[in-house]
């Protein structure tokens, strides 16, 4: 093993040996922060192997996307955005034309919705936060069926297309390892905002 092999980490050699392969003939790599506070030294570690993939593999067009996962508007701020993007660029790195924003998708996350409660894999639930919590289980505990499991695919169309009239975000969708079924969250605040309010637009993809 040469010296430049043994100073990689894992994922580096993951990249590596499946860009020698032709496996994959580039990477990419993103940097997903929640622009809901400032970053810390674990952010710092995460944009550095991040972005410092795609400069070692620049020859082959990788690159790392700057994605903010901004989903939760009643704690997020533009502040902290512009703080991101700045702390990004102090480490010596930059995102190019590679800025994105998950709100970007809500569009998409509402189809996604809708087709799979079509589809009899999701539903509406009416549960409170503390009662999906209790619900889930733990390591000794089996989950417990939400009550509202069974709605009928028109009753849950029905409710989730009143949420998109009452508050513009998606509703928030939880994964039950124990049933394989998507539940779309009832409970976010009608008066809770959206991203518009205190972000620039950025551009679709990521």
């Amino acid at each position: 093993m040469n010296e430049e092999k043994q100073k990689r980490d894992f994922i580096r050699e993951i990249v590596a040996d499946d860009l020698a392969s032709g496996k994959h003939k580039t990477s990419i790599t993103r940097f997903p922060p929640e622009p809901n506070g400032y970053l810390h030294i674990g952010h710092a570690k995460a944009i550095c192997l991040s972005f410092g993939i795609a400069e070692e593999n620049a020859d082959t067009g990788a690159r790392c996307h700057l994605r903010f996962d901004d989903t939760n508007p009643a704690k997020e701020d533009q502040e902290f955005v512009d703080s991101i993007e700045e702390d990004v660029r102090w480490l010596g790195f930059d995102w190019g034309e590679d800025l994105y924003f998950a709100s970007n998708y809500f569009e998409f996350f509402h189809e996604c919705a809708l087709a799979l409660i079509r589809d009899g894999k999701a539903y509406v639930d009416g549960q409170s936060a503390e009662e999906m919590r209790a619900g889930r289980g733990s390591l000794t505990e089996a989950g417990r069926e939400s009550p509202w499991r069974d709605r009928s695919v028109e009753e849950n169309l029905a409710l989730l297309c009143r949420r998109r009239c009452c508050c513009r975000c998606s509703a928030r969708a939880f994964m039950s390892p124990s049933v394989r079924i998507w539940k779309f969250d009832s409970t976010i605040p009608e008066t809770q905002p959206t991203p518009e309010r205190y972000r620039r637009a950025g551009p679709v993809g990521a």
